[in-house]
């Protein structure tokens, strides 16, 4: 059972100790209780959450809608690919950052005897990662912070345009073997939208700031692009600036203004790196 399998892997945020399972929450030796929600996320984040820093309700209905048009697919299978060559068999996958758990689903698709557990600050999203998958479970975490995760007990740590935290990450991949699968968009990234429309753009020493967060704790292992285009309607186009943190810098009634003086429907690229760091 998942579930069972997970437990040895997460452990409790306040003293470290690992969790079970007790009726409707997880509870540790020293008596520390954390309640499952009725839609299967556990709420472990403790404490108060820099304001801004989780994705809203509303960025999450736009990038259930834009990932259910099938727009990144390719990028998800192409994601499940690199994982599947891993050799991770029934391993454990942590998906740091997880979102509406996508990523996670697809990965475990290729990966039959896999367990995932995704992470991620958003309610909201975790709502929908919580039942992404049959054999995933998820949990609401900051990944800035220590991950209540046991040290060496995971094999592959998916980070998909979400932080990254090189230090932790490293420390809970199992040594030698484990393995960081990391997604970045590159500055050809929907790059046709980001000047009518006002996006934020993306840094061109992406790939060099991503080494160095990675601190000599890994060492790289190989890389893949996926670069392709997508037509996007009006609506597909406005679900995809809200579920981003462009979202958090415009109005609706500003993006729609721009999107209406776009010639639709608008072909745009979608372009990222795969790269897969193998821990030191």
């Amino acid at each position: 059972m998942p579930v069972t399998r997970l437990l040895d892997v997460l452990t409790c945020p306040h003293c470290g100790e690992r969790l079970s399972l007790d009726g409707g929450a997880l509870r540790c030796p020293a008596r520390h209780s954390f309640d499952i929600a009725r839609q299967g996320y556990v709420g472990l984040l403790t404490g108060n959450m820099k304001a801004g820093t989780a994705d809203s309700a509303d960025m999450v209905r736009a990038r259930t809608a834009f990932l259910g048009g099938g727009h990144y697919d390719p990028l998800a299978r192409e994601l499940a690919r690199v994982v599947e060559g891993l050799g991770v068999g029934d391993g454990t996958v942590l998906d740091a950052g997880a979102g509406t758990g996508h990523y996670l689903a697809a990965v475990l698709d290729a990966l039959p005897g896999a367990v995932g557990l995704g992470l991620d600050a958003s309610k909201f999203a975790l709502r929908q990662a919580a039942r992404c998958h049959p054999r995933a479970w998820a949990a609401t975490w900051d990944v800035w912070r220590r991950l209540p995760v046991r040290s060496g007990s995971v094999d592959v740590v998916l980070n998909v345009f979400a932080p990254r935290n090189g230090e932790e990450f490293h420390r809970v991949l199992r040594p030698g073997r484990g393995a960081l699968v990391v997604v970045t968009p590159t500055p050809a990234h929907l790059a046709e939208l980001r000047g009518p429309l006002g996006l934020l753009g993306v840094d061109s020493a992406k790939e060099d700031r991503l080494e160095r967060t990675l601190g000599g704790r890994f060492r790289a292992e190989g890389r893949s692009a996926q670069e392709y285009t997508v037509e996007l309607t009006a609506g597909d186009v406005e679900q995809l600036v809200l579920m981003g943190p462009s979202a958090r810098h415009i109005s609706v009634e500003e993006l729609r203004e721009r999107i209406g003086a776009l010639e639709l429907p608008v072909r745009t690229t979608v372009s990222c790196v795969i790269s897969v760091h193998r821990a030191l």
